[in-house]
């Protein structure tokens, strides 16, 4: 026996190494092991993992996955993951819930690398985005990635309003591919669009400058949207429309109308457009016709909080400020809306576009 554990000991790590590369490594916490089932007890399920012995699962990881294994018989191959290597009787701790949330994850990972196109209903909308739940797990969709159609257009990003756009969208199934699955955070991402870069790519098409042929897809308070190519849509903002003062942009276009349209911008994925840009700028004619200190007919056009706005041309307004009156209610009663008065001009930059317009100057001459 000396003699032959001597020999073992004395011999070159060269031909001992092949034999030590053999020998199976045990399976460790958080591995994924595969077997038949062997035994089914109260409360037990026993796993060969041959050939480190018997896998078992019981106790909490039963109860959890009690509805599962309830139909499981002896022979069925299980999937589980690894909880404890070795316990105090020599069995491997498995758990069947765990596998199973591995697995789904190893999907979610695939499913981001092909680019597969899933269709889930919205469970929940919140000032983000929306929440949806592929295979149990659940994962959110910004806002930022839903296609146009249900983009909620909201000016000046009012949370309430995204939020009542968004909650219309609750019980609805969409289509969408998974852009993020991060199994180790729990966080899945979702996107109507597909990945972002492709949005940025399509949108890297135009350059500023460019008129194109569009088509009217949505008429909102803040402006209109284009379709400029397929899958591809650009805002026209309302102080884009036209020279001359717009109200209510649904009264100017309607769904399905043809326009021409420059591109002003083309930034982080947006295409910003333009229709007043393609037609004559008032401001230039204005600026032959009109001099500073020149007393003109001006229409008041509009009230705001700085004053009234009155229109000497059509798309050539200035402002005349509230400081000329003792308030609001007065400028208001002074010079009403749609009527015509005789003011000073004070300030005229039309290569700026501005204009300021004094009333109270008029009636001290």
């Amino acid at each position: 026996m000396t003699t032959g554990t001597k020999a073992v000991d004395d011999a070159p790590v060269g031909v001992m190494s092949p034999f030590f590369e053999n020998i199976p490594v045990p399976p460790q916490e958080g591995q994924l092991v595969e077997g038949p089932v062997v035994a089914i007890t109260k409360g037990k399920v026993f796993i060969e993992l041959h050939p480190f012995g018997t896998g078992i699962i019981y106790g909490r990881e039963y109860q959890t996955a009690s509805d599962i294994l309830r139909r499981v018989s002896i022979g069925d191959l299980v999937a589980a993951k690894v909880v404890e290597s070795s316990n105090s009787e020599g069995y491997v701790e498995l758990s069947l819930m765990e596998a199973r949330q591995a697995l789904i994850w190893s999907d979610a990972e695939a499913a981001v690398a092909k680019g597969t196109v899933f269709e889930l209903p919205v469970k929940e909308a919140n000032k983000g985005g929306l929440m949806l739940e592929w295979q149990g797990i659940s994962g959110f969709l910004p806002a930022s990635q839903l296609k146009p159609d249900h983009y909620p257009r909201v000016e000046d990003g009012d949370k309430v309003k995204i939020l009542e756009e968004l909650r219309k969208l609750i019980g609805e199934k969409i289509p969408v591919v998974i852009i993020t699955a991060l199994p180790e955070e729990g966080k899945l991402i979702f996107s109507e669009r597909g990945p972002q870069q492709e949005k940025t790519a399509a949108a890297e098409t135009f350059t500023v400058g460019d008129v194109l042929e569009g088509e009217i897809t949505g008429a909102v308070e803040f402006g209109v949207f284009v379709k400029i190519d397929d899958g591809m849509e650009g805002l026209v903002h309302i102080s884009e429309l036209d020279w001359g003062l717009v109200e209510n942009p649904k009264t100017l276009y309607k769904v399905g109308e043809k326009v021409r349209v420059k591109v002003i911008e083309v930034k982080d994925g947006k295409v910003s457009l333009s229709i007043k840009a393609l037609k004559e700028d008032p401001w230039n004619v204005a600026a032959k016709k009109y001099k500073k200190d020149e007393v003109v007919d001006a229409a008041i056009i509009k009230y705001n909080k700085h004053g009234a706005l009155a229109s000497i041309e059509e798309g050539v307004a200035g402002l005349v400020h509230i400081s000329e009156f003792a308030s609001t209610e007065e400028l208001r009663s002074t010079l009403e809306l749609g009527r015509s008065y005789k003011f000073k001009i004070t300030l005229f930059d039309p290569a700026s576009h501005r204009m300021t317009l004094s009333y109270k100057q008029t009636q001290e001459g």
